[in-house]
């Protein structure tokens, strides 16, 4: 099986907070999810090397700006969490009968696929509606228990560098996030993508989520960020969107999870062994204790994963490792569980033999941790 990072989380790699990892893109994928080549395209055209542009806004009168917490107000209930066995993304409602907007790349390959409603209810999706593979776009449906609130499309062409915009978003779990920032520019990557760079951040478990502009229209949907620069967030335009929603062309959910699964052929089988921890293994860890966690596990996932994907089974090891090691540092003198279940990830990796098996029992103990920070987040005390 395969090494894949946080799937919500979409960083310079594919994916997701795993307790159950997955495997790397089939050749045929030549964009999404992996998006190297897409943000290096990106970078070249923040340097001057590819096109801009942004489009005149209407010269109709427009509405009322709003203030960040305003669009949050109005906007949080449409916006939905979106979990698979080992995955994490946001979405956002667009038909109050349950059509959902998220990225190709939270749901691509996964069978079982529950949205989460503001209310805590879940849901699981019914079929995949639409989906636009190479500009990473994806609708999916659940069945509305009753009439569900929508968020309005704005006109992405409209939209110039340095307009304010706000995310939403479910960052590591956190649900509900609200950045801002700006529009820092409008990037044309080729002829059949165009993206909207911004600086109000993106982290893992907020792709999927809405871009608004300062009237609470949603503008564009999270996607990724460069890890290689500071502020580099990538949204992708409504407009697309819009294009998905009047072609619909639904398939089952199984239907789909079984066309887009990785192929999982190339590397070794192996057999996880991810620690349960009682919510009692955080006690006396602060909030910044838990975000250096999440964080370092989540970036050492990001750059081992596709080093393991590769078959460079050491580089994936040591870079965990490393991490383990750099997160018990930094960890404060309370927080003694995650320390030691980090300490028994190394001495369990240290007594095998093989470079895979080592860098999966590192893994394993990072999707434990995982698992029960996310598990806190939620209110699951158990």
């Amino acid at each position: 099986m395969n090494h894949r990072s946080l799937k919500g989380e979409l960083h310079d790699d594919d994916e997701r907070p795993s307790a159950a990892p997955l495997s790397r893109p089939r050749p045929r994928r030549s964009r999404w999810p992996r998006l190297s080549g897409l943000l290096a395209a990106a970078a070249l055209a923040a340097l001057g090397c590819a096109g801009s542009a942004g489009r005149p806004a209407s010269s109709a009168p427009p509405p009322a700006a709003m203030t960040p917490a305003q669009i949050a107000a109005r906007a949080t209930p449409a916006v939905v969490t979106i979990r698979g066995d080992g995955s994490l993304g946001a979405g956002f409602l667009v038909r109050e009968d349950g059509w959902i907007a998220t990225n190709f790349h939270v749901i691509a390959g996964i069978p079982d696929l529950k949205v989460v409603l503001w209310d805590q209810s879940e849901h699981p999706v019914l079929e995949v509606l639409a989906f636009d593979e190479d500009r990473d776009l994806a609708i999916v449906r659940i069945h509305a228990p009753r009439k569900l609130p929508l968020l309005p499309l704005g006109d992405s062409r409209a939209v110039r560098p340095g307009d304010p915009v706000v995310a939403i978003g479910h960052p590591l779990g956190l649900a509900d996030t609200v950045s801002n920032g700006l529009v820092s520019a409008v990037r044309v990557v080729d002829p059949a993508l165009t993206l909207l760079q911004i600086s109000a951040p993106i982290a893992p478990g907020s792709s999927g989520g809405p871009l608004f502009n300062e009237r609470g229209e949603v503008i564009g949907v999270a996607a990724a960020v460069a890890t290689q620069g500071q502020n580099l967030n990538f949204g992708v335009p409504a407009d697309y969107l819009k294009l998905l929603l009047v072609r619909p062309d639904p398939v089952p959910l199984s239907t789909f999870a079984a066309e887009t699964a990785d192929d999982e052929q190339a590397l070794p089988a192996v057999k996880r062994s991810v620690p349960h921890h009682a919510i009692a293994i955080l006690r006396g860890c602060t909030e910044g204790d838990l975000l250096v966690l999440a964080r370092t596990m989540d970036g050492a996932i990001q750059v081992g994963s596709p080093l393991y994907n590769q078959g460079d089974f050491a580089s994936c090891y040591h870079i965990y490792e490393g991490a383990s090691l750099d997160m018990e540092r930094r960890l404060g003198p309370s927080c003694r569980g995650p320390r030691q279940a980090l300490a028994e990830g190394r001495r369990k990796a240290a007594g095998l033999d093989d470079n895979a098996a080592q860098a999966w029992a590192m893994r394993d103990a990072f999707d434990g941790l995982l698992d029960v920070i996310l598990r806190k987040v939620h209110g699951d005390m158990q």
